[in-house]
């Protein structure tokens, strides 16, 4: 038995001496690269695996060099979006066929997510580091959809931007209807006729100095809008279904783009559909109703504001503060908006 032992001890996992593999002959470590002076750029396109970056980040727009990129394996699964800041090595120059490897993708200030639906536990993140949201609606052709644009209002508060209400197509309509819908908030707001040009100068003003996210359903202008703010963006503009009133998917991919003189940037979007809140907390969603948020203070502690059936519990405060003439000209329309997004997010998908 002592010689078996003795035989075991010679095998023992720091005495076995290993032939080098002809794959990897080198010794792992714990040390990683030190990318701290690795060059700085900003996200603008993701499509396919290949990472778009502008360098130097900050820089005057004249001056900064598009550079494509791949995402480097020590990333892991860790997704790039349209606006990240991340360090770049190699290649930097820009020149057609050349690549360059991104390295680290830098802490977030802001992230925009949605959801596939209200019961979808996946967050998709839309776009990092924007400060402003333009949610940009038509007129008509097609009509308004108050549900979407109440939807990207929640996702801009809970992301922490600054919401902004563009409204196309005026001539071909009154938006006085729709901006009655929002008198009891402070949101701001923006006429644009696109066939005279009236209202895009306001708007271009408004760009000045943000990162702007812009959302909107299919159809509604915001590509044609992007085009006449930024000449050279050159995105792809379509039109209006006359049989279902639903516009025809014309950008397939978001892309940030630099507005001109430096004035910055203007994030454009994939018309939506949908804007799911599955990642929202339904007690965070009445932040979003700032015109209705005194009258919510009055409510019982535990209080939900609405009950499975879409209507108020007998112990809310808020329809008394709305019949009282609090909460705007629209305060019984928001109060109903309110509701229907809480019993949208407590109603799980079939």
């Amino acid at each position: 038995m002592a010689g078996f032992g003795k035989r075991v001890s010679q095998y023992d996992e720091d005495s076995i001496s290993q032939r080098p593999s002809r794959y990897n002959s080198h010794r792992r470590t714990k040390d990683r690269p030190n990318f701290s002076d690795a060059a700085i750029g900003q996200v603008v396109g993701v499509d396919r695996g290949r990472i778009t970056v502008v360098v130097p980040a900050g820089a005057s727009h004249d001056e900064q060099v598009e550079v494509t990129s791949v995402k480097a394996r020590e990333l892991g699964r860790k997704g790039v979006v349209i606006g990240d800041r991340v360090r770049m090595v190699g290649d930097l120059s820009g020149k057609p066929d050349t690549l360059a490897r991104l390295v680290e993708i830098l802490d977030r200030v802001t992230v925009l997510t949605r959801t596939a639906d209200d019961s979808d536990p996946i967050e998709r993140v839309i776009v990092a580091n924007a400060d402003q949201m333009a949610i940009v609606t038509a007129i008509a052709n097609p009509e308004p959809r108050i549900g979407l644009i109440d939807r990207a209002l929640v996702a801009a508060f809970e992301a922490g931007l600054d919401p902004i209400l563009i409204i196309t197509k005026v001539d071909l309509g009154s938006p006085k209807a729709l901006l009655d819908n929002y008198s009891g908030m402070d949101l701001r707001h923006f006429l644009v006729n696109q066939k005279t040009g009236d209202g895009i100068e306001s708007v271009r003003e408004a760009l000045a100095g943000h990162s702007t996210v812009f959302l909107g359903h299919s159809g509604v202008g915001k590509s044609t809008l992007v085009n006449s703010l930024a000449p050279d963006a050159l995105r792809v503009t379509g039109t209006v279904n006359d049989v279902t009133g639903r516009g025809k998917h014309t950008s397939t991919s978001a892309r940030s783009i630099p507005l001109p003189s430096d004035t910055g940037w203007v994030i454009d979007t994939p018309g939506l559909r949908s804007f799911g809140l599955a990642h929202v907390e339904p007690g965070d969603i009445i932040e979003s109703f700032p015109e209705l948020m005194d009258g919510s203070e009055e409510c019982p502690r535990a209080c939900t504001h609405v009950n499975a059936a879409g209507d108020s519990p007998p112990d809310c405060a808020l329809d008394k503060w709305v019949a009282d003439g609090h909460g705007g000209a629209a305060g019984t329309s928001r109060l109903n908006s309110l509701r229907r997004l809480l019993v949208a997010l407590q109603t799980p998908s079939s």
